[in-house]
């Protein structure tokens, strides 16, 4: 199977200053935004109208961007930092609290040109509030595991290409 990792597209908005930075191929880091559509800036996305909540700013094209093949049941980290670089600090701040979730969309033909606008999302992780009191949420624990956090794309799909789209939500 093919599964299009080029159109990779972060969707952290509600004041959340961080971009998806890395991909993990069963354990192997990939490089820095490699295989990744990546925003201009770590700015977030706040209108929930906006084309842009698919593959964030400027994602609508995976125009130069590399494509990673991978077998169904692989496992893919995502790896989120604030700034450019890994400089040990919270990947996320602190105050960002918030869900974290994994999407897949078949891409009807090459993923390069897929936009993933529609109805065409299925979520294949989501992590939210894991514990009221203490209050924990997802991101703490990407916190706490240096920015990742992992999915096993499923055993069952079908070969092709896809777009992933893991986000983070910040309340």
């Amino acid at each position: 199977m093919k599964l299009a990792l080029s159109l990779l597209a972060t969707a952290a908005f509600a004041n959340a200053h961080f971009t998806m930075q890395y991909i993990w191929d069963n354990g192997v880091d990939e490089g820095q935004n490699n295989y990744i559509r990546v925003p201009p800036n770590n700015n977030p996305v706040t209108d929930v109208t906006s084309t842009d909540l698919t593959c964030n700013v400027n994602g609508l094209s995976g125009a130069g961007v590399s494509t990673l093949s991978i077998a169904a049941g692989t496992n893919i980290t995502f790896e989120w930092h604030q700034h450019d670089q890994r400089t040990g600090e919270d990947p996320i701040s602190g105050g960002h609290k918030g869900p974290v979730q994994v999407y897949i969309a078949k891409a009807p033909g090459d993923a390069s040109s897929f936009n993933g606008q529609g109805a065409v999302w299925t979520k294949i992780y989501s992590s939210g509030l894991l514990t009221a009191n203490p209050q924990l949420w997802a991101t703490d624990v990407v916190n706490s595991n240096g920015g990742k956090h992992s999915v096993v794309i499923p055993s069952s799909l079908p070969a092709g290409q896809y777009l992933l789209r893991a986000e983070i939500v910040r309340f």
